[in-house]
């Protein structure tokens, strides 16, 4: 049964009208004003009212409430408006026999329809900002997965309400979709890109390669930096000079992506050279820092380690280093990695020996000498 102010308008302007001795026909004006004052009256109400409850429900342990009346209260405020701008309009269509209700009940019937879809709409978006704070509902989700179900609700919530006032302003709702069905085909040969974007998104949604946070870079592409956000059509990158990088997601279908936020452990590997006179020091040398690399706290022993002699190099003995750390934290690896170097450095010393560095060896011939070729060199034929 729809609504119908005509009704109570001029029962209203009757009263007012055989209260204060006014004319029939000036009474409705004084009928609209006190229906705005009304309305501001209640809106101004229902505004303290929401802060209030507001404080009081901030006190308790559940968040959902907290949401519910943050994500309704524009939206009930505006209703209030709306109903009571709709009323007045009826009052003054009533007094003056115009035809505004032609044109202000569809509006009236589509507004209140836009303003259930903005409260159900915030309440998502709510919803999500608390999902992602680590001070809000504990879950099990990551920043990517939430931001993509919210993305999708909210997408779902805007069509359907679309479709909605659609039906209200008389369209066939399969009309619509069956339009959309063949020209869906047209705008996908014309939008290819930007559909292939689209599906590119949601690939990185459903096969969840990053997330928002991670680090990645590609070997094919000049792409490394922190992911700030992944939308429908583009991912920001945060580059490590500062620098936002945006990237469309079709090309993650394309392209290798390596994420090292998702590594386990941190690799060390280095070569150590010694002199070629510290010979008899050297396996003596690669025990001591093997033993060290045991008993270090950050070096994880599950991992592979390797300590050997590698090569016989131009001008040093080199044996390499091969081992992980427990930590994968940037900062943390390179303190770690310097303490097993300097502790390195320590072992070779405490063995009377030295790290090497590029030499060369020049033999000099004293003066007056010089040397006669061997081979090949005949005697002269004797008379």
């Amino acid at each position: 049964m729809e609504f119908d102010g005509k009704e109570i308008a001029q029962p209203i302007q009757q009263w007012i009208t055989e209260s204060f001795s006014l004319n029939q026909e000036n009474a409705w004006i004084v009928v609209v004003f006190a229906i705005v004052l009304v309305t501001l009256i209640v809106a101004f109400i229902l505004g303290r009212f929401f802060n209030r409850l507001h404080k009081s429900l901030a006190r308790t342990r559940t968040i959902w409430d907290d949401l519910l009346i943050e994500a309704m209260r524009k939206p009930v405020i505006i209703l209030v408006w709306v109903i009571g701008g709709g009323f007045a309009f009826d009052v003054i269509d009533a007094s003056t026999g115009t035809v505004l209700l032609d044109v202000v009940t569809p509006i009236r019937k589509v507004s209140v329809i836009i303003l259930i879809g903005w409260f159900l709409v915030r309440f998502v978006g709510l919803t999500e900002k608390a999902l992602i704070d680590p001070v809000g509902i504990n879950t099990s989700m990551d920043e990517t997965t939430v931001s993509a179900l919210g993305k999708l609700v909210r997408l779902a919530l805007i069509i359907t309400i679309g479709l909605v006032v659609l039906q209200t302003f008389g369209y066939s709702i399969s009309g619509v979709l069956a339009f959309g069905g063949i020209g869906g085909i047209a705008v996908g040969f014309a939008a290819k890109d930007l559909l292939a974007n689209f599906f590119g998104g949601l690939m990185i949604y459903l096969d969840r390669p990053f997330k928002v946070g991670d680090w990645v870079r590609s070997p094919d592409k000049n792409i490394e930096g922190t992911v700030e956000d992944i939308g429908w059509r583009l991912t920001r990158i945060r580059t490590f000079d500062k620098r936002p990088l945006y990237v469309p997601n079709a090309t993650f279908t394309s392209i290798s992506v390596e994420n090292p936020s998702r590594m386990t452990n941190r690799r060390i590997y280095e070569t150590v050279g010694v002199r070629y006179c510290d010979v008899a020091t050297v396996r003596q040398i690669v025990t001591d820092v093997k033993n060290m690399l045991r008993g270090h706290e950050a070096i994880d022993q599950n991992q592979t380690m390797i300590v050997n002699l590698n090569t016989f190099a131009p001008s040093s003995l080199d044996f390499f280093i091969y081992t992980f750390t427990k930590t994968t934290d940037w900062i943390e690896y390179h303190e770690i990695k310097e303490d097993v170097l300097l502790k390195v450095m320590e072992i070779i010393e405490s063995n009377n020996a030295e790290v090497a560095f590029p030499t060369s060896t020049v033999h000099l011939v004293p003066e007056g000498e010089f040397q006669v070729p061997s081979v090949g060199v005949q005697s002269a034929p004797q008379s």
